[in-house]
Order: structure tokens, then C-alpha cells, then sequence
């Protein structure tokens, strides 16, 4: 692929997810900008898993699409193309479901997922555990915190195999929290 196809493709998925998640916030006391997330999402499978393929890095920036905006597999695979959208779907929460029943499906699916959704919920969680460290969602226990970091844990390792620099970089993130007297 063409250099300047990827860039053109990555700005794409970038200025789409920041047009659906333009009136969303992080549950943080600073209340950031939420497409702050899944860039970041998108930068850590770059940046440490190394990974330069198009459809996974456009589908880790609109991992939350489906879940938090009103847009529809199909809008997305009309822009970006089947791969993308099944990518996204793959990682999607039905929020029709509670909370819990969402969090236990989490662990149970991360084993079975693609290998290329597998990094997307790594570096997915990697970035959640880390804004968890040190930005938390305003009013959340220690404890809180803590079941959080055990929770991702189990999501992660369903999927650590696929891309041991991710795996280790979501380690380092535990070592942090321990660090802090988080867990």
C-alpha cells in the first residue's frame, strides 16, 4: 500500500470517529475531548505492536462507533469497507445487555476473537487501565479501580499471544498500578 493511501485512510477514519464523537466526553474530572481514546487506541498498536495494517489501525479508531454513537455497520462499511466494519462489530458491546453480563461476555470472547480484534481490545484496555492510573473517571473507588485492572487482566490475556509488545506494555501498565497502591 501506497504511502499516502494509508495517511489518507488513517485522517479518514480520524475525522469520522471525530465528527460522531464530537459531543463526547472521558468520565474523568477534566472531562477530555472522547476521541482523545481511541486515537490513542490506534497509536498503541502502531507505536508497540508494530502493526501497519490499514483496516485494523481505521477500526481501533472507531472501535466505540457502534457502541456510543448512532452509526450503523453499514455506514461504516460503506466508507471503510467490510473489513473494518466486521473488525468493529467484533469488539462492539451490545448495549442491550448490563453491564456485568458485558464485562463477563468480554472475558469469554477475548480468546475467540480475530487476531486482528485481538489488538484492538488489547490496546483498548492498555489505554483504559493507564487513563484508570491516572485519570480516573471522577468518583471512582479504590477498589473500583482495582476490580477494573483485575477485570482487563482477564480480557487481555484471551488475547497476549497475538502480540507479546502489547501483552508486555499492558503488563507494564499493572506494574504501574501496583506501583500506585492501585492493585
Amino acid at each position: 500500500m501506497e504511502q499516502n493511501e494509508m495517511l489518507s485512510g488513517l485522517l479518514s477514519a480520524i475525522h469520522f470517529a471525530a465528527q460522531k464523537h464530537s459531543n463526547q466526553r472521558r468520565k474523568e474530572l477534566a472531562a477530555t475531548p472522547y476521541i482523545n481514546h481511541p486515537i490513542e487506541v490506534a497509536e498503541l498498536i502502531a507505536r508497540i505492536g508494530n502493526v501497519t495494517d490499514l483496516a485494523v489501525l481505521q477500526a481501533a479508531i472507531l472501535h466505540d462507533t457502534l457502541e456510543d454513537t448512532e452509526t450503523g455497520a453499514e455506514e461504516i462499511e460503506s466508507i471503510f469497507g467490510r473489513e473494518v466494519r466486521q473488525l468493529v462489530e467484533e469488539v462492539t458491546d451490545d448495549k442491550k445487555l448490563d453491564r456485568a453480563t458485558r464485562k463477563m461476555l468480554q472475558v469469554e470472547h477475548a480468546p475467540h476473537l480475530s487476531p486482528k480484534a485481538k489488538l484492538i481490545k488489547m490496546a483498548d484496555k492498555i489505554a483504559n487501565a493507564s487513563a484508570v492510573i491516572y485519570t480516573p473517571p471522577f468518583g471512582w473507588s479504590k477498589a473500583r479501580r482495582r476490580e477494573y485492572f483485575e477485570w482487563c487482566d482477564k480480557v487481555v490475556s484471551g488475547c497476549r499471544v497475538i502480540n507479546p509488545d502489547l501483552g508486555g506494555h499492558f503488563d507494564s501498565v499493572l506494574t504501574q498500578a501496583r506501583l500506585k497502591g492501585l492493585l
